[in-house]
C-alpha cells in the first residue's frame, strides 16, 4: 500500500512534470499570455473571496464594489493581453518566422518574464485605486477603501510576482532559441537572487502583510473574523508551494543537468553540451561548461593530431615539459626497417597504389614498435626509424627492438606485399628536440641509429631480413638471445671498425 510519503513525493514529480511543458515556435507567446490570464484570474477569485470574508461590512457596500472590480477586469484584461503582445511583437515575429533572432530581438526576449509581469503589477495598481475610491464612495466608513486598495495591491503583487515566475519558466524554450543565437555575455536578467527574494516574498513578505493588515484594520476594531484569517493562510500555503515549485524548479533542473554534464566530461565525454535555456547566473554556467567541454575536445583533438605526427610519448613529454631546444644524453636500441627494392615497386605499381602500400606496412611497423613501447621517431620515404628507450626510459630497450624486429618480419612476411630489411643496435645517444624556436622536431643523434640503418642493407640479403649488432643481442634481457645467431664480422660504411653482427634465427 502506498505510503503518505510516496503520494506526496508522486504530486511532486507529477507537478515538476507539469511544470516542465514549455511552449514555443509561433504558438509561445499566445500560449504563454493565456497562461498569464489564467493567473491574473486567480489572483481575482482570491481577492474577491478575500473581501467578502471580512466582516463589519453590509452588503450594500460591496456590490458597488464588485460590480466595479468586474467592469474593471472585463475592460482591463483585454487590454492588458494587447500591451503584452504588443510589447512582445518583436519576439513573436522572430518565432512566427522560424528564424534567428537578432541581437536586440534576443535580448527582448528575455525580457518576456519580466514585461509580462510589469503589465500584470500596472493592470492590478490601476485596479487597486479605482476599486479603492469606489469602495470609498460606497461605504459609510471612507476608510474601507484604503483596506480595499489595499488588499488589491497584495494580491496584485503576488499575481505579478507568480506571474513572473511562471512566465520565466514556461518561456525557457525562447530564452534557449534567443541564447543559441546570442549566448550570454554576463549582463544578468534572470539572476538567482531576485527569484529568492521574490520567493520569500511569496510564501512570507506578502502574507504576513496581509495578516497584520487585517489585525490593524481601523475599520473593524474587532479584528477579522477566523474565515479570513483561515482563507489568508490557505491561499499562502497554495501561492508559497507553487512559487517555492517554480524557483526549486528553475534553479535545481538546470544544476542537475550541469552536474550529469561534467560527470560525462570527467569520464571523457567531450561532445556533451547542455541548452543554454537561463538569462542569469545560471545560464553564464550552462555556457561556461559548453565552453569547457569544447575547448576540451579541441584540445583531445589537438593532442590527438600531435601524438600522430611525433608520437604520444614525445608529444606527453613535451605537454608536461613544454616544447625546447635542447636534449639529453641515453642509452637507446635503435631499429631501422628499409622496404627492400622501392624504387622498382613504384615504378611497377605507380604513386597512388605506392602509398596504400607504404600505409599498410607501416601500420605493421607502428603496431610492433608500439606493443613493445617503442616510439616511431620518424617515417623516411619507405624506410623508419624507430627507438627504444628515448624520450621515456625502458627497462629492456635492446630486447624490446629485438622482438619487434621478429615480429616487423613475421607480419611482412606473411603480407607478402612487399620485401624489408630491419637493422638493429643499440648506444648512448643525444635525444632531444632540433630546429629552430618556431619549428621544433624530437630525433635522437648518434652511432647506434648510423650503425641501425647500416645493417638494414645487410638484413635485406639475410634470409631472416633481420641483422643486429653483438652488443644489441648481448644487452637484450630474458631468452631474447635464443631467437639470434652469431654472423660475420664486417665494416659499415662511414664507422671505421668492424662490427660483429647477428642474423635472427631461421628454422
Amino acid at each position: 500500500m502506498q505510503t503518505e510519503d510516496g503520494r506526496a513525493a508522486g504530486a511532486v514529480r507529477r507537478a515538476d512534470a507539469l511544470l516542465a511543458w514549455a511552449p514555443s515556435g509561433r504558438i509561445a507567446v499566445p500560449l504563454i499570455a493565456g497562461l498569464v490570464v489564467v493567473a491574473n484570474l486567480v489572483g481575482v477569485g482570491t481577492v474577491v473571496l478575500l473581501l467578502l470574508g471580512v466582516g463589519g461590512d453590509t452588503g450594500s457596500g460591496r456590490t458597488p464594489v464588485l460590480l466595479a472590480a468586474l467592469v474593471y477586469v472585463v475592460l482591463a484584461f483585454p487590454a492588458g493581453i494587447w500591451a503584452g503582445l504588443r510589447r512582445q511583437r518583436p519576439t513573436n515575429a522572430w518565432l512566427v518566422a522560424g528564424r534567428e533572432p537578432s541581437a536586440v530581438e534576443a535580448a527582448h526576449a528575455l525580457r518576456l518574464p519580466v514585461d509580462t509581469a510589469l503589465v500584470a503589477g500596472a493592470v492590478w495598481l490601476l485596479g487597486a485605486v479605482l476599486v479603492g475610491a469606489v469602495a470609498a464612495a460606497s461605504f459609510p466608513d471612507a476608510r474601507v477603501g484604503i483596506r480595499v486598495g489595499v488588499a488589491v495591491v497584495l494580491g496584485g503583487v503576488v499575481t505579478a510576482g507568480v506571474t513572473y515566475l511562471l512566465v520565466a519558466r514556461a518561456a525557457r524554450a525562447v530564452t534557449a532559441r534567443a541564447l543559441a543565437a546570442h549566448p550570454p555575455t554576463g549582463r544578468l536578467a534572470l539572476g538567482v537572487r531576485p527569484r529568492l527574494v521574490l520567493t520569500w516574498g511569496l510564501t512570507s513578505g506578502v502574507p504576513m502583510v496581509g495578516v497584520v493588515l487585517l489585525f490593524l484594520d481601523p475599520t473593524n476594531p474587532e479584528g477579522p473574523g477566523a474565515a479570513a484569517v483561515v482563507f489568508l493562510v490557505v491561499v499562502a500555503l497554495l501561492v508559497g508551494g507553487l512559487a517555492t515549485l517554480l524557483t526549486a524548479r528553475a534553479v535545481g533542473a538546470p544544476l542537475r543537468d550541469l552536474r550529469q554534464a561534467v560527470q560525462r566530461v570527467g569520464r571523457g565525454d567531450h561532445s556533451v553540451r547542455v541548452v543554454v535555456d537561463d538569462a542569469g547566473e545560471i545560464g553564464l554556467l550552462q555556457e561556461g561548461v559548453n565552453s569547457m567541454a569544447a575547448g576540451l575536445a579541441e584540445r583531445e583533438r589537438l593532442r590527438d593530431l600531435f601524438g600522430r605526427h611525433v608520437g604520444t610519448p614525445v608529444a606527453q613529454r613535451a605537454l608536461a615539459d613544454g616544447a625546447a631546444l635542447g636534449g639529453e644524453l641515453r642509452t637507446v636500441a635503435a631499429l631501422f626497417v628499409d622496404i627492400a627494392g622501392s624504387t622498382s615497386l613504384v615504378r611497377r605499381t605507380g604513386p597512388e597504389q605506392m602509398v596504400g602500400l607504404l600505409n599498410r606496412f607501416f601500420a605493421v611497423v607502428v603496431d610492433a614498435i608500439e606493443a613493445e613501447d617503442g616510439l616511431v621517431d620518424k617515417f623516411e620515404g619507405d624506410a623508419a626509424l624507430c627507438v627504444f628507450g628515448a624520450p621515456t626510459e625502458h627497462p629492456d630497450p635492446a630486447g624490446a627492438a629485438l622482438r619487434a624486429a621478429r615480429r616487423i618480419c613475421d607480419a611482412v612476411r606473411a603480407a607478402g606485399e612487399v620485401d624489408v630489411g630491419v637493422g638493429v643496435a643499440c648506444g648512448p645517444v643525444w635525444a632531444g628536440q632540433v630546429g629552430a624556436a618556431s619549428r621544433l622536431e624530437y630525433t635522437v643523434i648518434g652511432d647506434p641509429v648510423n650503425e641501425a640503418a647500416r645493417l638494414t642493407e645487410l638484413a635485406k640479403d639475410s634470409a631472416g631480413r633481420a641483422v643486429a649488432s653483438e652488443a644489441t643481442v648481448h644487452a637484450a634481457g630474458g631468452d631474447e638471445r635464443t631467437h639470434w645467431v652469431p654472423d660475420r664480422e664486417v665494416e659499415l660504411r662511414g664507422r671505421g671498425e668492424p662490427t660483429r653482427t647477428w642474423v635472427r634465427r631461421t628454422a
